[in-house]
């Protein structure tokens, strides 16, 4: 059945006074639908079409779309027309939550600052960072992802996200992801604040280092005074199984960023959460009470529905799901994928995992494949969603620097029927890479109708 484009003129609003490059992408992709309903794993589209979400929303929808309990908690708060955003008094709920998030991260984690996104806890890390250590350096991780603030830009070392947009930070430097050599030689240096990273890398390609790797780093970061920050705002709130992928590692990072799942998917929030001589470093007096704050940080909706997420994690034990379905689910990929030969591997840690594609052998696919590579990287993955999508009725994604992973990470909640579903369909679409001219051909139309636009 083909898909139709959005032609209402709310979307012809949207191509005229937000972004017309973006629905443009859509329709090039045969990815532009409109949903009436999301619920759970589920998208109802207005053709009647029902699609299954296995991409979450880059793991926002930890408890999947809509969860009646988040939406109720929420409806409750606004009934109550309290103090949502007087901002001259006392928020009680942000002292639940953060005396939750705290409970709930443990390893010393006292303070929380909230905010409104991932990218704006990247940002308070930065500065907080610095204020406790009265040093100017950080240091990133190949290949991570942190946000498209300008911080957050200067800790990520793909030119793509950063090209254009001017001079960033000063003094940050990379080091390979996963490696101690030389983490090991630019914290003895002593001019770094902070090494601030993602415990599993996912936009990377989900790569998933050593209990050794962090818990080494862990000890090299003490040993010379820098903060070691954790980026977890696509792998905690039980994304990875525990309630952070820190506790996977025995390890008791500085300060964790959270954002994404933490309010269910339905109001902007983030936290950082911090040692209290971290936090006191930079309220240092009633001088210094506002000197960092976010204006709808700490609002009552965002601080219910923060709530009421953690609520359903725990009553729902969404984190064992994701645990024992993650496994469960990479090994059935496995043995479903196991026989193509451009299948590298599944890998991955709860319900944030990969399936990772390589070079075909065969000349036949080879040289349909290097072709393409040469046209744009991301070209056979995104082909690969685009049949998921059309065909199968399934969204996914490739990673955002890493073209030849294909992200698999469902609500928590997802059930055994979708994940077999998932299963049979994506078996499909790679036995159609292998066996049909089809999926080349289609391929090369792709490429026709870039070159016309």
């Amino acid at each position: 059945m083909p898909i139709q484009s959005i032609a209402t003129t709310t979307a012809e609003s949207y191509v005229e006074h937000v972004n017309p490059q973006w629905v443009k992408l859509l329709d090039l992709l045969q990815m532009n639908v409109s949903y009436e309903r999301c619920q759970g794993a589920e998208l109802f589209a207005a053709d009647g079409r029902v699609f299954l979400d296995f991409l979450s929303g880059y793991c926002v929808h930890n408890t999947g779309h809509n969860h009646p309990r988040i939406v109720a908690a929420l409806q409750d708060e606004l009934a109550k027309s309290g103090p949502a955003m007087l901002q001259s008094h006392v928020p009680e709920l942000a002292g639940e939550l953060g005396t939750r998030l705290c409970r709930l991260a443990g390893g010393g984690l006292e303070k929380a600052f909230f905010c409104s996104s991932g990218s704006e806890g990247v940002e308070a890390a930065i500065k907080f960072s610095r204020a406790h250590t009265r040093r100017n350096g950080i240091l990133y991780a190949e290949g991570g992802f942190h946000g498209l603030t300008c911080g957050a830009l200067s800790l990520m070392d793909n030119k793509f996200w950063s090209e254009g947009f001017g001079p960033l930070l000063p003094d940050t430097e990379s080091v390979p992801f996963g490696e101690l050599e030389k983490l090991r030689t630019k914290l003895a240096s002593g001019k770094y604040a902070a090494y601030i990273v993602e415990p599993i890398q996912s936009e990377a390609g989900i790569r998933v280092p050593s209990v050794e790797y962090w818990r080494e780093a862990e000890a090299l970061c003490r040993k010379h005074g820098t903060l070691l920050v954790f980026d977890e705002v696509q792998t905690g709130l039980h994304r990875t199984g525990p309630f952070l992928a820190a506790h996977s590692y025995g390890v008791k990072p500085d300060m964790v960023i959270l954002a994404k799942a933490l309010s269910g998917g339905l109001i902007p929030v983030g936290a950082v959460l911090m040692r209290n001589a971290i936090y006191e470093s930079v309220f240092t007096s009633l001088k210094k009470a506002i000197v960092h704050t976010s204006t709808f940080g700490e609002n009552s909706l965002a601080m219910r529905a923060g709530l009421a997420t953690l609520d359903v994690l725990e009553d729902e034990d969404l984190g064992r799901c994701a645990e024992e379905k993650g496994a469960w689910l990479r090994d059935q990929l496995r043995q479903a994928l196991g026989p193509y030969e451009m299948v590298n591997e599944v890998l991955g840690a709860g319900m944030l995992s990969g399936i990772r594609f390589k070079t075909p052998s065969k000349l036949s696919l080879r040289l349909g494949f290097e072709a393409f590579q040469r046209i744009h990287p991301g070209m056979f993955g995104q082909m690969l969603v685009m049949r998921m999508f059309r065909q199968e009725h399934i969204l996914t994604q490739i990673c955002g620097n890493n073209f030849m992973v294909l992200k698999v990470a469902p609500p928590l909640g997802v059930t055994e029927t979708q994940m077999e579903r998932f299963i049979q369909s994506i078996e499909r679409v790679v036995r159609e890479v292998h066996s049909s001219g089809a999926f080349w051909t289609e391929a090369l139309g792709l490429v026709s109708r870039v070159a016309n636009i």
